[in-house]
C-alpha cells in the first residue's frame, strides 16, 4: 500500500508540474534530432524564430545595453509564439568600422570584451527561463561583424576589401578557409565561448538547454568555384564540427550556411558539407529582394531605394512565393536522404513601397510571411527563422549611427527595411496563428 501511495504522489506531482508548465517539456531538456526532426525529450520540436544577432549587446550592461527592452522584447516574442532566436556570438576587429557591430566581442585577437561576454550570460539566463532556444553563430562570412575579414587581417592579408567591387571582395575573403593562422584564431574563439561558464547561472554553456545549437558561422562560404578552395571549405566545415562536439557533446552543431546558394550553387558541396556527421542540421536562407525576385522594380542595395516603385513589393508576391518553394525542394532534394531536419533560418521581405518607417505598411511581407510559414506543413522544414525581429527599436537614421537602437538590419543596411518591429500589429498577427499550428 505504502509504494501505491508514493507513485500516486509521484503521478500527482507530474501532473501538476505539466499543469504548471502548460504542457511544455521541461526546460532542463536538449533539443535533439532523430529520423529528420527535432525534439525535446520525447517531444517534437517544429519552431518560428527570429533572428536576434545583437541580443548580446542588448542585453549587456554597457554602451549599446538595454536589459529592460530585452526583457520586453523576449516578452513580446514569447507572447506571439517565437521560440528559437538566432544570435551572433562572435564580434571581431576595431570598434572604429562604420558599418562594423559595436561594442566589439574581440576587437583583438583573444582579448574580449567581458561586457558583451556577460551580456551572452545574462541573454542565455533569460532564454532558460522562458524555455526559449537559441541558435548561437561563431563566425560571419561577411564584414559587418568583422569574421572572415577581421582574422584575414590579423593574418597579415592586408586591408579588408569593402564590398563595391565584388570580385576583388570576393578574392580576399576566400582566402579564410586557405589561410591557417586565419583558422587557428578562429578556432581560438570557439574554444573561448563553447567551454565559458556562465557568469549568471553559474552554469558551463555546454549544460545550457537554452542553448539548441553552435553555428560555425553566419552564411559561411567558399567564395571561389575552384576545386581546390571547395574543397578547403569543407575541410574547414568538418573540423570546426569536429571541435565543437569534442567541446560539448550536449548540442546540435550547424553550418548556417544558405544552401545551394553558400555553397556556389554547387550541389555536391551543399551535400557534402551537411553530410558529416557532426553536422545535426540542414540550413538554407532565402532573401527575394537581395536575389531579385521582386520584379524589375527590383535593383542591388547599392542602387538604393528610390525608384524602386509603390507596389512591386505587394505585386510581386506571388512570383517570390514560387522561387522560394522551388529553391527550398531543390536543396531539399540533394539532401533529404541524410534524414536531417531543415531549417528555413533566414527569410526577410521588405516593407511596402521598399520604406523603412517602422509606420510603414507591411502588406507585401504579411502575405509572404504567411506563405512561408504554411510550406512547414508539407515536412520538409522543421523550423523557420525570419530576418529580423526590430521589436521596441526606434530607428533615427537610414544607416545605423553609433549608439542608435539596433533594429535587425545590419547597420550598412537600411534600418527597419527588413526588421519587424512590436507596432507591426498584422505581421505579429501571422506569426501569432502560425504559431499556434506548431502546438
Amino acid at each position: 500500500m505504502k509504494r501505491i501511495c508514493l507513485t500516486l504522489a509521484t503521478i500527482a506531482v507530474l501532473l501538476l508540474n505539466i499543469c504548471c508548465n502548460g504542457g511544455q517539456q521541461d526546460s532542463s531538456t536538449f533539443v535533439t534530432t532523430r529520423d529528420g526532426r527535432f525534439y525535446r525529450g520525447e517531444t517534437e520540436y517544429k519552431f518560428i524564430g527570429a533572428n536576434f544577432w545583437y541580443g548580446a549587446v542588448l542585453a549587456s550592461e554597457g554602451q549599446g545595453g538595454n536589459r529592460e527592452r530585452l526583457q520586453k522584447e523576449l516578452d513580446l516574442m514569447q507572447e506571439v509564439g517565437i521560440t528559437n532566436v538566432r544570435v551572433l556570438a562572435s564580434g571581431e576587429g576595431p570598434d572604429t568600422v562604420a558599418s562594423h557591430v559595436v561594442p566589439v566581442l574581440q576587437p583583438e585577437p583573444g582579448v574580449y570584451n567581458d561586457t558583451i561576454l556577460q551580456g551572452l550570460d545574462y541573454l542565455i539566463a533569460e532564454l532558460e527561463k522562458r524555455q526559449m532556444t537559441a541558435v548561437l553563430f561563431l563566425n560571419n562570412a561577411w564584414e559587418w561583424s568583422g569574421g572572415y575579414g577581421a582574422y584575414l587581417e590579423w593574418a597579415g592579408c592586408g586591408p579588408v576589401p569593402d564590398w563595391s567591387d565584388w570580385t576583388i571582395a570576393q578574392n580576399y575573403h576566400c582566402q579564410f578557409v586557405k589561410n591557417d593562422s586565419a583558422k587557428a584564431m578562429a578556432e581560438r574563439h570557439v574554444r573561448h565561448i563553447v567551454t565559458r561558464t556562465n557568469t549568471v547561472t553559474g552554469k558551463p554553456y555546454s549544460e545550457s538547454p537554452a542553448i539548441m545549437a553552435w553555428e560555425l558561422a553566419n552564411e559561411p562560404r567558399a567564395f571561389a568555384r575552384d576545386s581546390v578552395t571547395k574543397a578547403c571549405f569543407a575541410e574547414w566545415v568538418e573540423a570546426q564540427a569536429k571541435l565543437i562536439k569534442s567541446l560539448d557533446p550536449n548540442h546540435l552543431v550547424t553550418t548556417g550556411s544558405e544552401g545551394l546558394e553558400g555553397c556556389e550553387q554547387d550541389p555536391d558541396l551543399f551535400r557534402q558539407v551537411h553530410a558529416f556527421p557532426e553536422i545535426d542540421y540542414i540550413c538554407i536562407h532565402i532573401w527575394p529582394y537581395n536575389w531579385h525576385w521582386l520584379g524589375p522594380a527590383s535593383g542591388p542595395l547599392d542602387k538604393g531605394l528610390a525608384g524602386n516603385g509603390e507596389t512591386s513589393v505587394v505585386d510581386s508576391v506571388t512570383h517570390a512565393a514560387r522561387m522560394t518553394h522551388a529553391y527550398m525542394d531543390h536543396c531539399w532534394s540533394i539532401v533529404k536522404d541524410l534524414s536531417k531536419p531543415m531549417v528555413l533560418e533566414e527569410f526577410g521581405y521588405p516593407r511596402d513601397g521598399y520604406r523603412i518607417e517602422p509606420s510603414s505598411s507591411t502588406q507585401g511581407r504579411d502575405i509572404y510571411y504567411e506563405y512561408v510559414f504554411s510550406l512547414m506543413e508539407e515536412g520538409k522544414l522543421q523550423g523557420t527563422c525570419f530576418w529580423a525581429w526590430g521589436g521596441y527599436a526606434e530607428p533615427k537614421h537610414v544607416r545605423w549611427q553609433r549608439w542608435d537602437d539596433y533594429v535587425g538590419d545590419p547597420a550598412q543596411e537600411e534600418q527597419g527595411l527588413n526588421a519587424v518591429f512590436a507596432c507591426d500589429t498584422t505581421t505579429l498577427d501571422v506569426i501569432r496563428q502560425a504559431a499556434e499550428k506548431l502546438r
